[in-house]
């Protein structure tokens, strides 16, 4: 009923109602004249909660019956709004399986937007159905104000203005950027979009913002003027260069949370890493993370709070033991929902052995190094810079830096740098470099090692490129593993 108030006399819409049997209230879209809007009002009124609940054969109804009215008087404005109180239980079951239908049949041709309703809703159904088709999604809570929800959502989603959003750079002025390419744009919403300036020639930077309007192409160029960091963020006010980077991780992590939804198992391990190192470096509070506060034991010391990873069942399996920054260890504990969290500190230049198997003859070293200069008023924070990995019945020698990465087998040495993608499949270790991103290192039944590059903007004033260490595949380590990580 919300919804339809809502409705614009320009737009046109169906309802389609579903359990475990399909109806719609009119097989073809009408137009949002009053009659139309009161008779759809009246139908609404006689729906009734009956029987199962058949989400899938209630989305290919639903496409289909868009997909056959679109045309040139309909242009890509079109879009679903799913709404549910319950989870699938009819017909198709597979939440796997929904997913590729529903991705399938809409194939970029529509938004999809799902609604969930009190809290036997399956969200996480909704969430992933939505990001994947262009869409959100939103719970809607079982209160007093569930109109006012409802009327909040639908503003978001009212009045699209443009189409395919493209915010242009130059590719070789900027780096790391986050998403740059929008299906859509809303009237009330607002784009954001975050980068690393490279080391220009000039200091202008040409940028573009292109769209498709309700009408015509949409094209504006503008030239700006990059400022030098100390006369835009002087000492006093870093506070707010620092707000900028942060805005910039914040962005990132969202959207490597939403890339996860639609990537192959693969990809997957490396986003999953990637987000979950970017949430501990710049502490958000994420479904990869949790907040731990500790209690102070005397009124002398000053309460903490500690940002530790969070893994799901299926990611304990896969990744255990993360090392990164000032370092902060967490180790998941075998056979128990719980973890142990430690730090140690040390002066830059001191050299941790991480892991000692003497079985297997695996060894793993880690040096830190420090920041750039101490902020005032606050510690020396230190960070690993450099790994060294040894398995000694293969002969394999491999030195990673935040600089290159150099591996030795059976007397051969190659060096390679981090700027470029590179797989090297050897007689018993294989290498996988994602440029400026991590490292893969497959040892040949054996465990596996993530590591991950955090780049650094070379002119920050105190921090530097520094290396975070995972272990994948942990289980496979013999009982008399040693080692700050492996006792």
């Amino acid at each position: 009923m919300t919804i339809l108030s809502e409705l614009y006399e320009d737009d046109y819409f169906g309802l389609v109602t579903f359990d475990d049997t399909i109806e719609s209230w009119k097989p073809f879209l009408s137009k949002a004249t009053p009659e139309n809007v009161t008779a759809a009002k009246e139908f609404v009124q006689t729906i009734e909660a009956r029987h199962l609940t058949d989400i899938n054969k209630g989305l290919m109804y639903a496409v289909e019956m868009l997909a056959s009215e679109k045309s040139d008087f309909f242009p890509d404005m079109s879009m679903i709004i799913l709404l549910t109180d319950g989870r699938p239980s009819a017909g198709e079951q597979d939440l796997s399986k929904i997913q590729e239908n529903v991705r399938s049949a809409i194939n970029g041709s529509m938004s999809l937007f799902c609604l969930g309703f009190g809290y036997d809703v399956d969200y996480g159904l909704l969430d992933t159905l939505a990001k994947q088709n262009d869409g959100l999604a939103r719970r809607v809570y079982e209160a007093s104000d569930a109109v006012l929800q409802l009327q909040g959502f639908y503003d978001e989603v009212a009045t699209p203005l443009l189409l395919e959003v493209n915010l242009n750079y130059p590719g070789n002025a900027v780096t790391d950027l986050t998403q740059s390419h929008f299906r859509q744009f809303f009237k009330g919403s607002e784009i954001v979009v975050a980068g690393r300036l490279q080391e220009l020639e000039t200091d202008t930077i040409q940028t573009q913002v292109s769209a498709h309007g309700l009408e015509d192409q949409f094209v504006i160029e503008s030239l700006a003027i990059t400022e030098e960091w100390d006369s835009a963020f002087p000492d006093q006010e870093y506070v707010f260069g620092d707000f900028t980077e942060r805005l910039w991780a914040y962005l990132t992590i969202q959207q490597l949370l939403d890339k996860r939804e639609t990537s192959s198992p693969e990809d997957k391990e490396n986003i999953t890493a990637e987000a979950l190192d970017l949430s501990l470096r710049y502490n958000f509070v994420t479904p990869l993370t949790s907040m731990v506060v500790t209690k102070p034991e005397t009124e002398d010391d000053e309460e903490e709070i500690l940002l530790a990873d969070k893994l799901t069942e299926e990611q304990r399996e896969d990744i255990t033991e993360p090392v990164d920054g000032d370092p902060h260890f967490i180790i998941e504990l075998p056979d128990q929902n719980d973890a142990l969290c430690f730090n140690i500190d040390e002066k830059p230049g001191t050299i941790f052995n991480l892991v000692r198997d003497p079985l297997t003859g695996i060894v793993v070293n880690g040096q830190i190094i420090g920041d750039k200069k101490v902020i005032p008023g606050s510690k020396m924070h230190t960070y690993f810079g450099r790994f060294g990995i040894v398995h000694e019945k293969f002969g394999i020698r491999l030195m990673v830096s935040t600089k290159e990465i150099s591996v030795s087998e059976d007397g051969k040495q190659v060096d390679f740098s981090w700027t470029n993608n590179k797989t090297l499949n050897g007689l018993n270790m294989d290498l996988q470099v994602i440029k400026d991103r991590s490292l893969t290192v497959t040892l040949k039944n054996s465990v596996k090692f993530l590591i991950i590059l955090h780049k650094i903007w070379e002119k920050h004033p105190y921090h530097q490129d520094y290396l975070g260490f995972y272990t994948l595949d942990s289980h496979l380590f013999s009982n008399n593993v040693h080692g700050l990580l492996g006792k």
